[in-house]
């Protein structure tokens, strides 16, 4: 049975990392193939779990941990696609990795690092606790602090890791403050009586917080589940904390693509996913999670259409489409119920695919010219065939592009579609259209941006006298792999939605859905997601391809809507110079420093405090002689005092 040994899911990276980190400069290609191997075998007690549980099972083990806490492990329909999909999009990009890292000197240091960055994904996955999950949660965070920042010596590399670090943690703390207020709400109606704990149920685990929700207060729900999306914007980079995703391509491409895809920002929407009844049970909250998601979609797709660097295109598609993945959760959510989870997970996993193929083809792109701005390219599709026609099999899944009514089309055109059609539903039944402009005027944007960036790279005539040529098998064969999935993935739709929408009908709790009319939509509006991708497309063969607009014009400094798009809407200024300068430096330190010299020391205690913490810590320090004996004298006679005090307590 695969799913007694679903613990070594997360053990095996970890014992690769530890292995890696120790071993890895004695052993070939800098010990990659020992996290290869291990997450390899993550798949594979992944895939056959899956077997095992499919269609109606659930796997549910736990250990005591302290104070009403446990340590737990569930694998239900939510997490096993969440665990086939890490381990196996992991899995390639560590494959890849071997001819994209091979000629870097800190090769161990860099496989131990992602072994243990998977393995805390993995980690955040199978938690059956919302503590064990924030806890897995916080390494995913440091893992990819020091991914970003890996070439160290590059200042740009440090301070996105330091701006990583630091913006992930406001989403990290309100997501800590959810969990005090959750349990300190769990343990009131616990101790009220008006809720009891099964036996073998422990407090933070997910069932028991379920089972809790009609006995917690309305107003305090809504605020725990707010808290909650908190950490779920931080991570996922939603609007207004996205801005350190875009900076976090300083690390290698193949760490991008791990955090753009696999790990890392789709720990945000697995959260809002897997505590999806709570959100459920305040609306307002589903309100909120749905105008975040949809305006996030929109605001990085704007900015996807200017940007330079190849791999910063990219990243801000990653934002947009995290936001579609919320957008599924906040709309379709309050109207098809618990259904809405499989649509916007459907789409989380589609995303890995195309996402991890399109910085993947980004960074043998890369590896072959030897730069990241896409206007030094040009004319690579004939030295580059395999590369070419991967990454444009991405910016088709990406786009949405399909056939509508025989339903064939990329694993994007049927998730994508389903998230607007969602939307759509929501303003009916709602009589709010704004969330479904917002997607439409998204995808029109998307098809844009990632067809400049295609034609940019790969057609018209080199503008740079550069070698370029194929990367290795080792690195184009996980791009033809991903390239199938991309392609082929979303005819699982059918089966994926029915799947993952009974999650928590498996959990035994009732998510209500609207009761009224089904929802047919017009054969225009089934139409309009790849009328808009096919426009898209268009819009960039003319410009792009066919040159038949200047865009010298458009591409100025002069040009105020240009201007604000390359700036980044001024985010990454007034967050440096406002934020980071005038509040925190100005106000907060000099602030602190005030207190600290003049109040406290000054006026207060007159240096007292100082004065007398020196003279205790002169009488210490002639203690350290530094004789062995003396120290060893102390501890056999401070145990012998602790025996003498227990026998005359009578233990």
């Amino acid at each position: 049975m695969f799913s007694d040994y679903a613990a070594l899911i997360v053990l095996l990276p970890v014992l690769a990392f530890v292995l890696t980190l120790f071993l890895g400069k004695k052993l070939p290609s800098g010990g990659a193939y020992l996290p290869i191997a291990a997450i390899l075998g993550s798949f594979i007690i992944s895939f056959g779990t899956f077997l095992e549980i499919y269609p109606d099972k659930t796997v549910q083990q736990s250990w005591s941990w302290f104070a009403g806490m446990n340590l737990g492990i569930l694998i239900d329909p939510l997490a096993i696609v969440m665990l086939m999909m890490v381990s196996f999009v992991s899995l390639l990009i560590h494959i890849y990795a071997v001819g994209y890292m091979a000629h870097d000197p800190a090769k161990p240091r860099y496989f131990a690092e992602t072994s243990l960055f998977t393995a805390a994904m993995l980690g955040v996955v199978l938690s059956d606790n919302i503590l064990q999950f924030f806890i897995a949660w916080e390494l995913v965070g440091l893992c990819s602090y020091l991914l970003i920042g890996f070439w160290y010596h590059k200042p740009s590399a440090a301070a996105a890791a330091k701006k990583a670090f630091l913006v992930t943690r406001v989403g990290d703390v309100l997501f800590l403050a959810g969990i005090v207020l959750l349990y300190f709400n769990m343990s009131e109606v616990i101790v009220s009586r008006a809720f009891s704990l099964e036996p073998g149920n422990f407090i933070l685990q997910f069932k028991s917080m379920f089972a809790a929700i009609p006995h917690i207060d309305p107003g305090q729900l809504t605020l725990i589940t707010l808290l909650f999306f908190g950490g779920a914007v931080g991570k996922s980079g939603q609007f207004p904390l996205h801005g350190w995703l875009p900076d976090a391509m300083e690390g290698p491409t193949t760490v991008s693509a791990l955090i753009h895809a696999a790990t890392m920002v789709t720990a945000g929407v697995y959260l809002v996913a897997r505590t999806f009844p709570m959100f459920v049970a305040a609306p307002n909250s589903l309100l909120v999670v749905a105008y975040i998601g949809g305006f996030t979609a929109l605001f990085a797709a704007t900015m996807g259409l200017v940007m330079n660097d190849i791999k910063r295109v990219l990243a801000y598609s990653t934002v947009s489409q995290l936001g579609y993945m919320m957008l599924a959760l906040g709309t379709a959510g309050a109207v098809v119920g618990a259904e809405a989870v499989g649509i916007s997970m459907f789409h989380l996993i589609s995303h890995a695919f195309f996402k991890a193929l399109l910085f993947l083809c980004a960074g043998s792109v890369i590896h072959a010219v030897g730069t990241n701005d896409i206007r030094e390219m040009g004319g690579l599709f004939s030295k580059m065939k395999i590369t070419a026609t991967t990454m444009l099999i991405a910016a088709l899944a990406l786009a949405g592009i399909g056939i509508p009514f025989i339903n064939i089309g990329t694993a994007g055109f049927f998730s994508k579609d389903a998230i607007i059609e969602g939307a759509l539903e929501y303003g009916e039944v709602k009589g709010d259209m704004i969330p479904y402009g917002l997607a439409i005027v998204a995808a029109l944007l998307t098809s844009i941006y990632i067809f400049r960036l295609w034609f940019m790279t790969f057609t018209g005539t080199p503008r740079s006298e550069r070698h370029s040529h194929e990367s290795p098998g080792v690195m184009t064969g996980p791009l033809m792999i991903l390239a199938v999935f991309a392609l082929l993935f979303g005819f699982s739709h059918y089966g994926f939605y029915d799947y993952v929408g009974r999650n928590f009908e498996l959990m035994e709790v009732e998510i209500p859905v609207h009761e009224g009319e089904a929802f047919h939509p017009s054969d225009i509006v089934i139409l309009l997601p790849v009328i808009v991708g096919v426009v898209g497309f268009l819009i960039s063969y003319y410009i792009y391809y066919l040159r038949k607009l200047d865009m010298s014009k458009i591409v100025s400094s002069e040009n105020p809507i240009y201007k604000l798009l390359i700036n980044r809407y001024y985010e990454p200024k007034i967050a440096a110079d406002i934020i980071g300068v005038k509040l925190t430096h100005n106000v907060a330190a000099q602030s602190g420093e005030f207190v600290d010299r003049k109040i406290i020391d000054g006026l207060i205690i007159d240096n007292t405090i100082s004065s007398t913490a020196f003279k205790l810590g002169e009488v210490v320090r002639r203690l350290q002689t530094g004789v062995v004996q003396n120290y060893a004298s102390v501890i056999i006679l401070g145990i012998g005092l602790l025996v003498i005090l227990l026998m005359l307590r009578g233990v």
